[in-house]
Parts: C-alpha cells; sequence; structure tokens
C-alpha cells in the first residue's frame, strides 16, 4: 500500500487551533492551525457575525487544490493578514466536497460579481450570508495583475464601515442574479430525440478531430457527453458521434492526463493535446471515465478501450480504496508540497536512467517522449509520460515483434512504477462522499459485467452495503458522507443532497440487476420516494438540489436561493440523473407517477437545454431513454450458457437496454420487482434447458430464447 502523508497546513506561532480544530472534513483540518480564527458553515458564525456587526470572509476550497494550499500559505498563515481578519472579519471556511450546495450558490455569486470562478473562492458577505464582493485567489502582495490581500481586506472592511448601502444594494442584486441563473426554467420547448441530436450535434461541432476532445485548452473530458456521443454512435448510427468518442477516448488515454504508469486520470489537461495536465485524481472523473471506455469496448470490441478499464479499476483497488470494509476514496492531491508541480508523477530523462536497463530506457524514452527537455515550466527536465506512437507504429519502425516491445515496455513500466512508490506520495483524502461512492458502485458493477470481473462486482456490492448502513437512516435521511477519515465525526451530518439520492438510486437498481436480491430493489424505491418527497418542486416542476431546513428554520445565507440542476458540471447533472433513476424504476415496478415525474422533470427544461450543449449531455441521455422504446433482456438460469446469453444480450451499448440475470429460484411471487412479475411469473419455462432469455421490446415481449443466435436476431435494431 502507498504511504499515506498527512495534508497539513504549515505550524505557526500563534499555539492556539481556531474552531476548525473540532471539523472532520480534510480540507478544514488542514488550516485548524492557522492564526485566523477560521469557523465552520453553520449558524453559530452567522449568529456572531450580526451580534458583532461584522462582514464575513468566505473562503471554499478543497483538499486537492493547489491555489487553495498556495493562499493558505501566502496569506492565511501570515499573522499581519490573519491580524486583519480577525480585526474586521468573521472568517468562515468551507469545504466544496464537503458542502456542494453552498459552494454552488457562492460561485454562482462570485461569478456575477467577477465574471469568473473557481478555487479557492473568495467572497465578502453581509452578516445574513449575502455577497457584495469576492474573486478567487488573491495575491499577499500586488502581483499577476491582481491586487494584494491585505489590501483588499482593508478595502472590503472600509466598504462596510463607511459605504454600507452600496454593500447592502450589491448584495441584493447579487443574490437576485443567483436566484434567477440557479432556477433554471424552460417549458415550452417539446420532448423530442431532435433535442437529444441537437445536444449531440453541438459536442461534434467542437470536436477536435486532431487532439480529441471538445474545444481547445483546458481541456475536461465530458463523460456524460461522451456516452450521449457513442449512444447515438452505436443506435442512431451517427458516424461523427462514433469519430468524436472514438478518437476523444483513444487520445486521452495515450495522453499525459492518463498516469501511464499506475492507471487513472487526473483532472484535466491545460493544453490542447492532453500532455500536461492538473495533476490531482477525483474520484468522480475516473469512475465516470471507467464507464465511458468500457461502453467503448462494449460497442467496438477495441482491447485498448479494454486495457484502460481494466488499468483503472488496478489504480482505483490499489490507492482509492478501502479493501476491508469497502468504500472509495475521494482524491488524490496533485503535489506534495506548494514548491513541486506534479514531480511525484514526472521523471527527468536522468532519473529514468537510473531505474531502467539501456534497452529499456532507449525503448521507454521513444515511447513515452522522455528526453532532457521536458513540459514541465517549474523544471524544464520534467517530462510528463505520453504515448507518442503505439506499440504497433513502433515494431514497423524498430522491425522488431510487437510482443517483443510489449515485454520490454512491461518491464519499463514495472521498474518506473516500483522507483516512483518510494517517493512521498501525494496526500489522499480518504472522505468517502455518499453520492461519488453511488458513482463507484454503478462503474463497477457495469465493468464486472462487461468485462466479467467477479471480485469488481463484490466489492460495488461491499460497498453499497456499508453505504446504506452508514449513511442511510432506511427510511428518508440520506447523509453527504458515509464515512470521514481516521473515524472523525462531525458534530452535525451534512444532509444528503438530490446527486446523493438519485446517485444511490441508481447504484440500488444496478446492484439488483447484478444479485437479484430485493433488499437493494426495496432500498431504490424507499430512496426514490424520499426523493420525491424531499426534493421535488410539484408546483413548477424538477428538483431542487437541496430540500428546505427542518421545522421552519431559516436557511443560511445564499441558500435560501432555490437552485434546481441542469448543468454537468463535471458530474452529472441532478436533475437528468433524477429523471433517469425513476425511468429506469418504473420499467421494474410499474409505477405511473415515477415516469410522470422524470417526463415533468425533463418537460422543465426543453426550451432552454439545447444551450448548454457539451454540459447537457445527461439530460440527452435521460431524454433518449424517456422517448426510445425500452429494450428489456432478462437471462434466467446458470452455467456456462447462461454467461453466453448474458454477454451476447450486454453487447452493444444502449441507454435504453437493461440486460439483469435471475436465478429459476428468483421467479416466485416477491421475488422480483412488481411490474417484472406480472410478464415472468406467467411465461412457460422451457424444459430441459439450463438457460432461456426473454426479450421485450416496447411493450411486446418475444417468446422465451435458448440459442444464442436467436438472441442476437432479436437484439438487432430494425433496418
Amino acid at each position: 500500500m502507498y504511504p499515506q502523508p498527512m495534508r497539513e497546513s504549515s505550524p505557526v506561532t500563534s499555539g492556539n487551533a481556531n474552531q476548525l480544530d473540532q471539523a472532520a472534513s480534510s480540507y478544514l483540518r488542514s488550516a485548524r492551525h492557522q492564526p485566523v480564527q477560521w469557523n465552520a458553515w453553520g449558524s453559530t458564525a452567522f449568529a456572531r457575525a450580526q451580534a458583532e456587526d461584522k462582514p464575513i470572509l468566505l473562503d471554499i476550497g478543497a483538499v486537492w487544490c493547489h491555489w487553495c494550499h498556495v493562499m493558505d500559505r501566502e496569506s492565511y498563515e501570515d499573522p499581519e493578514i490573519a491580524r486583519i481578519i480577525n480585526e474586521h472579519f468573521v472568517a468562515m471556511k468551507v469545504d466544496r466536497d464537503e458542502r456542494p450546495d453552498v459552494d454552488a450558490r457562492y460561485q454562482a455569486a462570485v461569478s456575477a460579481i467577477s465574471g469568473q470562478g473557481g478555487w479557492p473562492l473568495t467572497a465578502f458577505l453581509t452578516p445574513d450570508g449575502r455577497p457584495y464582493f469576492g474573486g478567487t485567489y488573491f495575491p499577499r502582495d500586488d502581483r499577476y495583475g491582481r491586487p494584494g490581500f491585505g489590501r483588499v481586506l482593508l478595502t472590503m472592511a472600509q466598504v462596510w464601515k463607511d459605504r454600507r448601502d452600496e454593500a447592502l444594494e450589491s448584495a441584493s442584486s447579487v443574490m437576485a442574479a443567483i436566484e434567477h441563473n440557479e432556477s433554471f426554467s424552460g417549458r415550452g420547448g417539446e420532448l423530442t430525440l431532435t433535442l437529444a441530436d441537437k445536444i449531440a450535434a453541438s459536442a461534434v461541432a467542437q470536436f477536435d478531430p486532431r487532439n480529441g476532445g471538445f474545444g481547445s485548452q483546458p481541456k475536461f473530458p465530458h463523460p456524460a457527453t461522451l456516452d450521449l456521443l457513442v449512444q447515438q454512435a452505436v443506435n442512431r448510427g451517427n458516424s461523427q458521434a462514433r469519430e468524436a468518442f472514438t478518437v476523444t477516448l483513444e487520445k486521452m488515454a495515450r495522453g499525459g492526463v492518463y498516469d501511464q504508469l499506475a492507471g487513472g486520470f487526473h483532472r484535466y489537461s491545460v493544453d490542447e493535446r492532453w500532455i500536461v495536465p492538473h495533476f490531482e485524481k477525483m474520484l468522480y472523473d475516473n469512475t465516470e471515465l471507467l464507464r465511458n471506455y468500457v461502453h467503448g469496448f462494449q460497442s467496438f470490441l477495441r482491447d485498448d478501450f479494454r486495457q484502460t478499464a481494466e488499468e483503472i479499476v488496478a489504480w482505483l483497488n490499489a490507492v482509492m480504496t478501502d479493501r476491508d470494509r469497502g468504500g472509495f476514496f475521494a482524491s488524490q492531491d496533485a503535489d506534495i508540497n506548494l514548491d513541486d508541480d506534479g514531480d511525484y508523477f514526472t521523471w527527468t530523462l536522468d532519473e529514468a536512467r537510473e531505474v531502467l536497463d539501456p534497452a529499456e530506457l532507449d525503448f521507454a524514452a521513444l515511447y513515452w517522449d522522455i528526453g532532457e527537455l521536458g513540459e514541465m515550466h517549474h523544471n524544464p527536465a520534467k517530462n510528463v509520460l505520453h504515448c507518442r506512437y503505439n506499440i504497433g507504429e513502433l515494431s514497423k519502425e524498430k522491425g522488431k515483434p510487437a510482443d517483443t516491445l510489449q515485454l520490454l515496455l512491461d518491464s519499463a513500466r514495472r521498474k518506473l512504477l516500483a522507483a516512483r512508490s518510494k517517493r512521498p506520495t501525494p496526500f489522499i483524502d480518504r472522505t468517502l462522499y455518499t453520492g461519488w461512492n453511488a458513482m463507484a458502485v454503478t462503474a463497477y458493477l457495469e465493468t464486472a459485467r462487461v468485462l466479467r470481473m467477479e471480485p469488481a462486482r463484490d466489492f460495488a456490492l461491499k460497498t453499497l452495503s456499508r453505504l446504506l448502513a452508514e449513511a442511510w437512516d432506511g427510511a428518508e435521511m440520506l447523509h453527504h458522507v458515509i464515512a470521514y477519515p481516521e473515524g472523525a465525526a462531525p458534530a452535525d451530518r451534512v444532509p444528503g443532497t438530490l446527486d446523493d439520492y438519485a446517485f444511490t438510486v441508481h447504484g440500488c437498481i444496478d446492484a439488483w440487476l447484478a444479485k437479484g436480491e430485493m433488499s437493494f430493489y426495496a432500498a431504490a424505491v424507499k430512496l426514490t420516494d424520499a426523493m420525491i418527497a424531499r426534493f421535488y418542486d410539484r408546483t413548477a416542476g424538477a428538483f431542487y438540489d437541496s430540500a428546505e431546513p427542518a421545522n421552519g428554520a431559516l436557511a443560511l445565507g445564499a441558500l435560501g436561493a432555490r437552485r434546481k440542476p441542469l448543468q454537468d458540471s463535471p458530474t452529472p447533472a441532478g436533475n437528468p440523473t433524477a429523471a433517469a433513476a425513476l425511468l429506469r424504476l418504473e420499467a421494474l415496478s410499474g409505477r405511473a407517477e415515477y415516469r410522470e415525474v422524470a417526463e415533468d422533470t425533463l418537460g422543465t427544461f426543453a426550451g432552454i437545454v439545447e444551450h448548454f450543449g457539451l454540459y447537457a449531455g445527461s439530460y440527452g441521455l435521460a431524454l433518449e431513454r424517456l422517448l426510445l422504446d425500452p429494450v428489456q433482456v432478462v437471462v434466467v438460469g446458470s452455467g456456462p450458457e447462461a454467461e453466453r446469453l448474458e454477454a451476447l444480450a450486454v453487447a452493444g451499448f444502449a441507454v435504453n437496454k437493461t440486460v439483469m440475470r435471475l436465478a429459476p429460484l428468483r421467479l416466485v411471487p416477491g421475488g422480483i420487482p412488481e411490474a417484472l412479475a406480472e410478464t415472468l411469473l406467467h411465461v412457460p419455462v422451457p424444459p430441459g434447458v439450463d438457460a432461456w432469455a426473454m426479450v421485450c421490446l416496447g411493450r411486446t415481449c418475444l417468446p422465451p430464447i435458448t440459442v444464442a443466435d436467436s438472441l442476437l436476431a432479436a437484439l438487432q435494431p430494425p433496418a
């Protein structure tokens, strides 16, 4: 196992921990010894600000955020800056991973004020939490064309003291902008497949055919849009979508944005060729990209896509999972400290020479483009490993068999990875977030089914069982965090967001498909009913991202602005994710309300969603699931023939296709979901066979199928 360094701020001379000493979040705990008298988000800090008539300094960041730690060291650990803050402000620090609801609203606010967002987010609020000024990173002193933070602090304190009317007017207009921007509504558009086509066409129009991906620098992966493209390529015959999907997956996996030694993707690339990344690795990026590569292999049988998927799983298993209890960790940092920039992941030619023998070095330097001059600005000798050529191309150039070169490459990879493991390892945030873990459960279960990886299935089920046991009360309340590192426990648990509920419903459905245990199906139904009760707007349609405060309490700060998430940024948006979950569950349960709520949710945004283009991939997928006839394949039985029927049924990704495997003993009342029982319990079981399949297309079910060729023919789309 890799060593686990602590992510701590440098010690300061104050000698006293601030209010974050009691925090459970890794990001907040990293600041608990700073001289700034930080408070966590909560009613106590707001009450203090109002009692002292002081504005609030709000810092929102994340433990994986490089510039957050730069600002910590430069400013928040500086005694003079801390003195100014403590004298003039009530300081509040928020972990954006722990409180995505808080982050989303203040990101919108700062974007309205300054035209930009990101982390660290620095906002100045009225005592009741309304922002009147903000920005992102501020340097300690005037530079980078930005005012020094000390000057900004004194100016904002003076504004509150002497020009309060201006501050309050600005705060009111910013809150109005948040409420307008975050409450998307676009009724009036028609729900047709043409709308999904437009979203896909918008992505294709931005496709970079030379380098893959969309647009220019910086480049993000956009996994939901990639899935929409493979959906249209396979099921709608869209050749442009196929090219955009396959080229992007190929180029990303060959780039420096992909960890060529250990597997797994970094967060994004700063250049258009996917070479130099921001080196942090996020759980949600890797689980969603894992699904992309699985869907690519599933549809096009490309071995390179299968290999990338297997490597992502191997990295997640080795670095990002609690193997004993189940659970996926949140993120891995980019850097060891503020003086390096991806040094753990990059190599000088001399460093590679120390590890490899001459033959390995000769080939690895060519394959991964390791030279005297690398790509990193802070150290030009540092190389980001990326593939300029593939094995086939180098086999022709070198005149050597591809198998021989592959053995050489495998040996070089093992040696470099072993040497890298001796370096100090970037911090891993071992927090288990509910929604992200549910996404990982779905990704692992899909991978297990397509690639026949039973250990991935078992670990996913273990993780989901832990999630349901530790984050859910069994009825209505799902919490945003399953567990914090080292057993830390916050004073108050963070309620689950719409994303947490929607992704967990998907995970429970996938677990039922994988295992056939009705407890997972029952959990999906209970969570769905709670999701509708807590978040669904029965008056205007669609889902809010967070529930109203209990017992008539007032929402703190900008949380009073209601928000209906539509945009994938970067995870799939809550509303289309919830709609897709409802449609999947309706097909199993037969509950018409689920489909009605899903259709109403998608209809709420139909008039505006095409303008979101790349950021509406999950909406396009949900719309195709709604409008295309469902394809349901049930494989009953065990043994090699059942395995073969299931493998054939799974081939070819389709968002409207559901494949389930059932043991014969499940075919009893109460053993399968209601809508499925209405069909399956009345099917005459074919005699004398170990396995059979039933295919339902739309509302029509075919007779039981026992021959593989017949199953393939039944699943072929109509000419």
